[in-house]
């Protein structure tokens, strides 16, 4: 069997190109995909237009391994995905006897005639198989060519493609040698824009095919993912490793967690036994939004300041202070907020020993600005817990 490395996913409806309906399929699978070691070439939207779907497998046929749809196999004359797989194969559709008795049993239990226009369900190619569908009426098609790509069709409301995808079209894959050998690790920073990163990390690392470096500003941090594939030399992971090390070498200062760890983990991990009280003035709850589910933080308190309160009449301190002796704390981490072109963030950490203030610029304002400054006070204290 041919092996599965790479892939293309095709998503058919009208309804996705024209904005009506939002496509969460193709996100999902790409992601499945990827994580079984399958490289996604491209993902495309496509309308229920015979001769550009057609196009469209035609085209993913000459260049994947895999070839996944969803949508378009409906009964209705707009539904032209089965069309557009067979003429891209060069084949003609046939009705299958067993298929065509399967959908007829379907509306004979709920006592009604199986109109003419679902005949089209029962259509196979040669190289076809049906994929049954426990939620509906549209069977989805599992096409082998000759040259061992395959094509997997699935329904495109997700409550029957899923079910599909899952429990017929994953394991046919995994049955023969899916994937690639693959490993990745991503590094989150802190500190940094994207843009200063390239000059750090080098263009020749950002610009390699295997391992691959890529950054992404994310709206908590800016991330680092590394991607390896074994090359018959190193493996995947190894390969990473050697990466990840660079990068350690080059922007390690920067990196506040790793892999999927959020705000809290790295606080979290930084705190140790100790806990931490937050007070927050001017911000809408931001603060309390990125860390409140977190274990460490004991006491949570939201102000609203008041617009004719001068910025400098705020003492921060004591209400950092004040906050960490009411949620019996080790820390107190108070943060307030003033709007202008800008925010501008004060930030107070008091402990036993005393308090220590910082000022930071979050630009923008509004709920964005907001938004910034409570990632500006989670930076401070990260930083500040690196040193004490």
């Amino acid at each position: 069997m041919r092996p599965i490395t790479t892939a293309q996913i095709l998503a058919v409806g009208t309804e996705l190109t024209t904005g009506t309906t939002r496509d969460t399929n193709s996100g999902d699978l790409a992601r499945g995909l990827t994580a079984l070691g399958v490289r996604v070439l491209s993902s495309t939207a496509l309308p229920d237009d015979l001769d550009l779907v057609t196009a469209a497998f035609a085209s993913a046929l000459e260049t994947a391994d895999l070839v996944v749809s969803t949508g378009g196999l409906g009964p209705t004359p707009d539904d032209l995905t089965r069309e557009a797989i067979a003429a891209a194969c060069g084949l003609e559709p046939f009705v299958d006897a067993d298929l065509l008795a399967a959908i007829e049993g379907l509306f004979t239990r709920r006592g009604m005639s199986m109109p003419e226009a679902n005949r089209k369900q029962a259509w196979l190619i040669e190289g076809g198989a049906a994929l049954p569908n426990a939620h509906g009426s549209a069977p989805g098609w599992w096409v082998e060519r000759p040259d061992g790509r395959i094509v997997v069709a699935l329904p495109g409301p997700p409550r029957e493609m899923w079910p599909m995808w899952r429990d017929h079209a994953l394991p046919r894959l995994r049955a023969g040698q899916l994937g690639a050998e693959r490993a990745s690790h991503t590094l989150r920073l802190t500190g940094v824009g994207e843009s200063t990163l390239v000059g750090m990390i080098g263009e020749g690392v950002l610009r390699a095919a295997n391992p691959q470096v890529a950054t992404y500003a994310r709206l908590d941090a800016v991330d680092v993912v590394v991607s390896a594939e074994a090359d018959g030399r190193s493996s995947a992971q190894e390969l990473v490793d050697d990466a990840i090390s660079l990068l350690r070498q080059r922007v390690g200062e920067y990196v506040f967690a790793e892999g999927d760890q959020t705000w809290a983990d790295a606080l979290a991990a930084r705190l140790g036994d100790r806990t931490l009280a937050t007070v927050e003035i001017g911000t809408a709850g931001q603060l309390l939004a990125l860390l409140g589910s977190a274990p460490f933080v004991t006491f949570g308190e939201l102000l609203r300041a008041v617009d004719e309160v001068a910025h400098a009449a705020i003492d921060l301190g004591h209400y950092a202070e004040r906050v960490r002796e009411v949620g019996q704390a080790d820390i107190g981490l108070g943060l307030y907020v003033r709007q202008s072109k800008d925010s501008h963030a004060r930030i107070a950490i008091a402990t036993a020993d005393g308090v220590e203030e910082m000022q930071r610029v979050a630009f923008l304002a509004g709920d964005e600005g907001r938004r910034r400054a409570a990632l500006a006070a989670a930076a401070a204290l990260w930083q500040w817990l690196r040193e004490h």
